[in-house]
């Protein structure tokens, strides 16, 4: 098996929003970001993949199990950490193992027990005295401990302090040493993609914008600079954006695009100014 997660044509509508068509698949052994503005259907497409709302239409596979025909089967290799911790917080860690290890045949006390020494976790204490961060180490501890092949993360890194986020991240690209698991991770925070994922799903309000490599998504677009007065007609035509100031220009371009530019600026996109670019809806922006 190549893939840990498929998810081909998937489609929800509630309200005024709806995920549409969406498809993409995440090989085993790689971390993918799933990104895009708030209201694009990251948190819907993950409660999808995990069954927590019925979808209007397509497939989905976890380790080549349908989610909803082998559901159990399914979840029993999946980790899932949210945003939020999930657990009581009036409980002590070590009831933590108890009540979540019942669900795994294939849980290891031991491995729980050095994950927590590792992460500098006591077993008395209790959920409710840990920081957000340790919170979140206790949530991966728990996945690890009966060795989760693919982990789901809701915004994983909102609200860390950069040494909490830095820890995760490390633990992440630890976690897929070995080439048989897979992380998949929705984010805001576009430096922590630069650093640990290999895939990009960028979805759009409900649409599927891009997904592939984090190299390829990059090196799609180029940022081109210039003057008030070089802002042709024909660039703005070719842009995908323009962000206009008193004194000049920036436009998104594709980079197949850009020759016909080649007397002005142009310079590699990040990221952070694809999402920015390609999130406005309007033509010009100040």
């Amino acid at each position: 098996m190549t893939d840990y997660l498929e998810v081909k044509n998937l489609s929800k509508s509630f309200g005024r929003f709806r995920l549409c068509d969406i498809s993409f698949t995440l090989p085993k052994g790689y971390i993918m970001g799933l990104i895009g503005p708030n209201g694009s259907g990251k948190t819907t497409t993950i409660k999808l993949i995990l069954n927590m709302l019925a979808r209007d239409s397509g497939e989905i596979r976890i380790l080549g199990l349908d989610n909803i025909a082998d559901e159990q089967k399914a979840k029993a290799a999946l980790g899932v950490v949210f945003d939020t911790n999930y657990f009581s917080e009036d409980w002590q860690v070590a009831q933590v193992e108890q009540a979540i290890s019942v669900f795994y045949p294939g849980w290891d006390s031991k491995r729980f027990a050095g994950l927590l020494q590792t992460f500098q976790i006591a077993p008395a204490r209790k959920v409710k005295e840990l920081s957000k961060g340790m919170q979140m180490k206790l949530m991966l501890a728990c996945a690890f401990s009966y060795d989760a092949k693919l982990l789901i993360l809701d915004e994983p890194t909102s609200g860390l302090d950069p040494v909490s986020r830095d820890e995760l991240l490390q633990i992440l690209s630890e976690y897929i040493e070995d080439g048989e698991h897979s992380v998949l991770f929705s984010t805001h925070i576009t430096a922590d993609l630069e650093r640990a994922a290999d895939y990009i799903t960028y979805l759009s309000y409900g649409e599927l914008f891009f997904s592939g490599s984090k190299d390829e998504f990059v090196d799609l677009f180029r940022i081109v600079k210039g003057g008030t007065e070089e802002l042709s007609a024909d660039l703005r035509a070719k842009a995908v954006r323009v962000r206009t100031f008193p004194t000049g220009f920036e436009a998104l371009v594709k980079t197949e695009d850009t020759g016909a530019f080649s007397a002005l600026s142009i310079e590699p996109a990040t990221i952070d100014e694809i999402l920015v670019f390609t999130s406005r809806k309007g033509e010009d922006y100040a």
